[in-house]
């Protein structure tokens, strides 16, 4: 009954609304997701002049979902959210300094998850809403093995 009443709420959530892309300022957002994290340590890098081409409101969402997981993986140890521009996209990167991911290709599978009590469904939600957006977002190791890299890329803009 409890993994029917689950199942049924994942096929609510699952059920997006149609994203609605504007040109975002990524800086003022990010300060915004950060300012929702209660005092957690995460380091904000980017150019603050920086825009996409993404739904507001979806964006925020998957930033804390990304933040919260790297939060948590961390340790207590500062995050960084940065963002740049690469060719003609915006790359969003959370930076933690956790265990890692784990290995294999189970991370955006439905249900599956490393936390006790967690519900398995925040990477591939923030996943949809990404790929909704012409987007991808990966989870890898960090570059020296340690910790974890989100990369959200986004379009940039018509002539930006």
């Amino acid at each position: 009954m409890a993994l029917q009443r689950f199942v049924g709420g994942y096929a609510r959530l699952a059920r997006l609304p149609a994203p609605r892309p504007a040109e975002v300022v990524l800086a003022p957002l990010a300060s915004r997701v950060c300012g929702l994290m209660d005092g957690a340590p995460v380091r904000l890098e980017g150019d603050g002049e920086l825009r996409v081409l993404a739904d507001a409101d979806q964006l925020e969402q998957v930033l804390i979902n990304l933040l919260r997981n790297a939060l948590e993986a961390g340790g207590g140890e500062q995050v960084v959210l940065r963002w740049r521009a690469d060719g003609g996209n915006a790359r969003i990167e959370v930076v933690d300094r956790g265990p890692g991911p784990p290995p294999g290709d189970n991370l955006f599978v439905p249900f599956f998850t490393t936390k006790p009590g967690g519900s398995g469904i925040g990477l591939v939600l923030s996943r949809q809403i990404v790929e909704a957006q012409r987007g991808t977002l990966v989870l890898e190791p960090g570059p020296d093995g340690r910790g974890a890299v989100a990369t959200v890329v986004l379009p940039l803009p018509v002539g930006q």
